[in-house]
């Protein structure tokens, strides 16, 4: 189960659903760039993260609090939106789109700022560190999230109209739950990483 080649065939298995996922992803930050009508929601999910934020700033060792808040506020959400994916794979999708209109329109809004940082600066010091490795978790997430909708519609569909195969499709679920154990400790192995280079590297390439 927890073989290098095992996980990689798996993640191939899953790969359309990875192209799938990213697509939404971009399209969500594209949304969130150009069309103001999503302005006052995005502004409350940016006011959640100032929270976060404070909650960080009040602790004693600030770097160790920001690492298990944005370690922890990743990795619940990842590991839920896979199985929250039973629900015909839909709450992934939306998952990715508004996290992609979040960072569109945070974009957007440094691009409007005069004073702000360039946005291609931003990038590169603010995202691109930790984003590297955080965005392709969480997009994979998402993916197994979405197959995992699929195998339950194919479950249902089977359990009313094709009862002959329903004895395939649950074993096409045991072998999903057995095999996304270990992509889930390799998505929150990930994660702990990218919380860590956020905490620390991007914070000092952005302090430059």
């Amino acid at each position: 189960m927890f073989k290098w080649r095992t996980i990689w065939r798996d993640l191939k298995e899953t790969r359309g659903y990875i192209a799938f996922a990213a697509i939404m992803f971009i399209a969500g930050i594209f949304i969130g760039g150009s069309n103001p009508a999503f302005r006052s929601f995005l502004d409350a999910q940016l006011t959640g993260l100032q929270q976060l934020v404070e909650t960080v700033d009040q602790a004693e060792n600030r770097t160790f609090a920001m690492i298990t808040v944005i370690f922890l506020n990743n990795a619940i959400k990842s590991i839920f939106i896979i199985f929250l994916g039973a629900f015909l794979g839909v709450i992934p999708i939306l998952f990715l789109i508004i996290n992609g209109m979040v960072i569109g329109y945070l974009l957007d809004r440094v691009a409007e700022t005069p004073d702000a940082m360039p946005v291609f600066e931003l990038i590169v010091k603010g995202l691109l560190p930790h984003g590297i490795i955080e965005i392709p978790a969480i997009i994979i997430a998402c993916a197994y999230g979405m197959r995992f909708g699929i195998l339950i519609v194919r479950a249902l569909g089977s359990l009313l109209f094709a009862r002959d195969k329903l004895s395939d499709s649950g074993d096409r679920l045991v072998s999903f739950m057995v095999r996304v154990v270990p992509v889930i400790i390799m998505l929150t192995a990930g994660l702990l990483l990218a919380s860590i280079i956020e905490s620390t590297f991007t914070g000092w390439l952005l302090s430059l």
